[in-house]
């Protein structure tokens, strides 16, 4: 055991200048020592002002009043985001094609994917003409701080499917420790009640009060903390935000075609539902390394290979699932609002 950790020593240490962020799977990230000392708060601190240049580069694809919206946000919200004939044309098409689909349980609570791969795209050609827009293309990479193309799905949130414990999605958390992007376009209308998106407004800057909270957790997230905190998706409570200086959440009870694309390093969640519902979006999704001093260089974001991801992924994972594991079951074909099974 001494010897393999010798061995695997150097790789720990390579992955400090990564995006990786699981405490629990490399000592020298879940060091409560060398965090004590200020390693956590260091590989923050040198993200976000990388993250910072990066955005300086890809200011001028979008306006100024959406940079200031997120700057001051973490997120940009756009209702009637696209042309209304659009809309209808990707809504119809979106929900009318069953295509190869994956499912993931998360407690009372079923994530469906259908990837935009080809085949979807060539069913559904609105889909190609949102991916191509210069707003939803400008924003995407602005707050993803990243020349690159996101991966997409067709997404669906079926909440109450069992009597499970709630969704752990549902607990308010950064995603990791570095700025990294998500985007829903809503093809249905979404309640209050009914599961929205939920988002902490300037969570997504790293105040000074976020790095202690940041520093304090990095040094106990090992000890007894929840499985989710301990792989570096810190959770909070709702009554800790005003030590940190930050408002209440903001629920996303919005109408179809809203658009929101978000700084998920920022507090978000998935609001809870009262009853069985179903949520359906185009879903977008960005995270590259966040010590990368360029902004574009994306080789597998390439007209040909970036709709062709997704299947390559799901492929790799199911054949490699007994080391890495496989979350999204394959469930066949289904169009993204049937029932759950």
């Amino acid at each position: 055991m001494k010897a393999a950790r010798y061995l695997l020593a150097p790789w720990w240490a390579i992955q400090l200048f990564t995006g990786a962020k699981s405490f629990g799977d490399n000592p020298l990230i879940g060091s409560p020592a060398l965090n004590a000392r200020g390693l956590h708060v260091l590989r923050i601190r040198a993200a976000a002002a990388m993250a910072t240049r990066r955005r300086k580069r890809l200011a001028h694809l979008l306006s100024a009043e959406d940079r200031a919206a997120f700057d001051r946000d973490g997120f940009v919200l756009k209702r009637d985001f696209l042309p209304p004939a659009l809309f209808a044309q990707l809504r119809d098409q979106a929900l009318g094609f069953a295509g190869p689909t994956r499912e993931m349980v998360q407690g009372d609570t079923i994530t469906r994917r259908i990837a935009l791969d080809p085949e979807a795209l060539a069913a559904i050609p609105a889909a190609r003409a949102l991916l191509a827009d210069p707003v939803w293309r400008g924003l995407l990479r602005y707050v993803g701080s990243a020349d690159a193309e996101p991966v997409t799905y067709i997404q669906t949130i079926l909440a109450q499917v069992n009597d499970a414990e709630p969704d752990p999605q549902t607990n308010l958390h950064a995603d990791t420790f570095h700025a990294t992007v998500k985007a829903w376009l809503f093809l249905t209308d979404v309640a209050e009640d009914e599961g929205p998106f939920a988002y902490v407004p300037g969570s997504h800057r790293d105040t000074p009060a976020r790095l202690a909270w940041e520093k304090a957790m990095s040094q106990r997230v090992t000890s007894g903390g929840d499985r989710l905190s301990s792989r570096g998706s810190f959770r909070i409570k709702a009554d800790e935000l005003p030590a940190l200086g930050l408002p209440p959440v903001q629920l996303f009870a919005v109408p179809a075609n809203t658009l929101v694309v978000a700084d998920t390093h920022g507090f978000h969640a998935r609001g809870p539902s009262l009853r069985p519902s179903i949520r359906v979006e185009i879903w977008a999704y960005g995270r590259r390394n966040p010590y990368l001093p360029w902004t574009g260089l994306d080789l597998l974001g390439r007209p040909g290979i970036a709709e062709r991801r997704v299947p390559l992924m799901w492929a790799a994972r199911d054949r490699l699932k007994k080391i890495i594991g496989q979350p999204w079951r394959d469930v066949g074909r289904k169009r993204p609002a049937d029932p759950a099974a």
